[in-house]
């Protein structure tokens, strides 16, 4: 059967990849938050996973609020990805494991979800800026990926019970894969930050820092939260956070946290990542 290595959660805001792109890389608004994902990059070096599972949400590019789904998950052989205003960005295109998500996509059916099924799709900065943060920029990617889209944009987004409950199938799904791949999972998503309406700026730091914690050892506190209590905490966007759930339920009970980073702000967002590993 495949092998779950690792889970990773990290915030994906567009402007990384925007400062990637301009090379503001080492420049001191950036530097800080770059430097500190440089232990996960290690960590996915040696590492070596064969498949990346990432869960992100759409950000109007692939999907508009004339069309929602709440759950879609990607059967493509290949992402491209999407431009999203500012030109085509020079990163290669995304190889999907078609096999390994149809079976996925079959024991998600099998569990009473129904997820849209994308043959088709480009993939926004959602998927692409976590892809860069842990492994760069290479000439190819070395990973093939599955990806999940969750909507957390139009009201009602899923409740935090729903993602914990679908990470719970995506676990049965690679156990029960016959191949030998080893498999890291992305959540993907926030930190705290509100981008509209009264709290615009709205970042809650304490939260995010006990959140980066929570995670690895007390993942049913916010598994217990209400959709209500992520904006509360959160702010609107920061509900994003509720995709790292689907990646946490994935994992063991009990996980060692390797690595964690946390920078305000990038950009209007708290922004960080953790790296997990299944404890024995």
């Amino acid at each position: 059967m495949a092998k779950i290595i690792g889970g990773l959660g990290t915030s994906h805001v567009p402007s990384i990849g925007a400062a990637l792109d301009k090379g503001l890389r080492d420049t001191p608004d950036w530097k800080p938050f770059f430097d500190g994902y440089e232990a996960g990059k290690q960590w996915m070096r040696e590492a070596k996973p064969d498949i990346a599972v990432v869960i992100f949400n759409d950000h109007g590019n692939s999907f508009f609020l004339d069309r929602v789904p709440t759950f879609a998950v990607g059967v493509a052989e290949t992402y491209q990805p999407v431009d999203e205003g500012w030109g085509p960005r020079s990163i290669p295109a995304f190889e999907g494991a078609a096999d390994f998500s149809w079976h996925f996509v079959d024991r998600l059916v099998e569990r009473h979800f129904d997820p849209l099924v994308c043959r088709e799709i480009e993939v926004d900065h959602g998927l692409q800026v976590p892809m860069e943060l842990f492994f760069g920029r290479p000439a190819r990617w070395p990973v093939k990926v599955l990806p999940i889209w969750v909507n957390t944009i139009q009201y009602p987004i899923p409740t935090p019970q729903r993602c914990w409950e679908m990470g719970k199938v995506l676990r049965e799904a690679i156990e029960s894969w016959p191949g030998d791949e080893r498999v890291v999972i992305l959540g993907t998503g926030g930190l705290s930050h509100q981008l509209q309406g009264a709290r615009a700026g709205f970042i809650n730091q304490a939260a995010d820092r006990a959140w980066l914690d929570g995670i690895a050892a007390n993942p049913e506190h916010y598994r217990a939260m209400s959709r209500e209590d992520y904006v509360e905490q959160f702010g609107s966007e920061g509900a994003e956070l509720i995709m790292w759930l689907v990646m946490r339920a994935a994992m063991n009970e009990q996980v060692n946290l390797i690595h964690k980073h946390y920078h305000a702000p990038a950009s209007m967002t708290g922004a960080g990542m953790v790296v997990l590993e299944n404890a024995a």
